[in-house]
């Protein structure tokens, strides 16, 4: 079975009323491809607006940008997994390289909330990426399978979780890995699944690339056997947004 291609867009802190209104109304006027499963992530505050804006449900859905690992209690500014579904949001992304280096989220700590976004019914796009200094000493594959272990050591259903593959020297940085480079790192990730979850889920694990991704270098991926579809930062901020959705027609 061929796996959907997957875009999400991470706003991270950006945006406003009026830019996400603005974002959402493009797509819902957009041409999108109709074999495309398109998620975009805005701030929590705005994640009901975007919900309640959004016309292309469910060809285009909502996710948060993180969730707690408990339903509810005294847990100052975090989110629970109820709160994202009682807005209509129906994902989350997990174990983002911003919070696993600049909030200190340890692997275990991302596993822990990826199983219970599942365990809730939130689908979850999990964050997996190595740093520059790790690129350089040739441990990437090494940094990923750790930070997938964690989750596989815990959650045995992979269905509902969708991999981005994050370097994080190419996050915001305006560098990017080549098409090339990606296919291959996305290989040894899904070789890595297929000894840990199973050849049959390993196939149908979507693996996304991110990392500044543009409209203008996004089709270059479009051959890439592995890569499954992008997780986009600053550029799903932008009019190209709409390009990088379209990338494989």
């Amino acid at each position: 079975m061929a796996r959907t291609f997957f875009v999400g867009g991470n706003f991270k802190m950006n945006g406003s009323k009026e830019s996400i209104k603005s974002i959402v109304e493009g797509l819902n006027k957009a041409d999108l491809a109709d074999n495309v499963e398109v998620v975009i992530s805005p701030p929590a505050l705005y994640l009901s607006w975007a919900v309640d804006h959004n016309k292309k449900a469910p060809l285009v859905q909502v996710a948060a940008q993180n969730a707690f690992d408990k339903l509810s209690g005294a847990f100052t500014g975090e989110i629970s997994v109820q709160q994202i579904k009682d807005v209509g949001a129906t994902w989350v992304i997990l174990g983002h390289s911003e919070r696993r280096t600049i909030i200190k989220e340890s692997d275990e700590f991302v596993a822990s909330k990826v199983k219970f976004a599942l365990d809730n019914d939130v689908k979850v796009i999990l964050c997996i990426g190595e740093t520059l200094e790790e690129r350089k000493s040739g441990v990437t594959l090494d940094v990923c399978s750790r930070q997938l272990d964690a989750v596989s050591k815990i959650v045995s259903d992979w269905s509902n979780i969708v991999v981005a593959y994050e370097p994080v020297w190419a996050i915001g940085t305006g560098l990017a890995a080549t098409p090339d480079d990606a296919q291959e790192t996305h290989k040894g990730i899904r070789d890595h699944l297929v000894k840990t979850i199973g050849q049959e889920q390993a196939s149908q694990v979507r693996i996304l690339y991110g990392g500044s991704v543009t409209g203008k270098n996004s089709s270059e991926f479009k051959d890439k056997v592995d890569v499954d579809g992008f997780l986009v930062g600053g550029a799903s901020l932008k009019p190209e947004f709409i390009n990088i959705i379209n990338s494989r027609l």
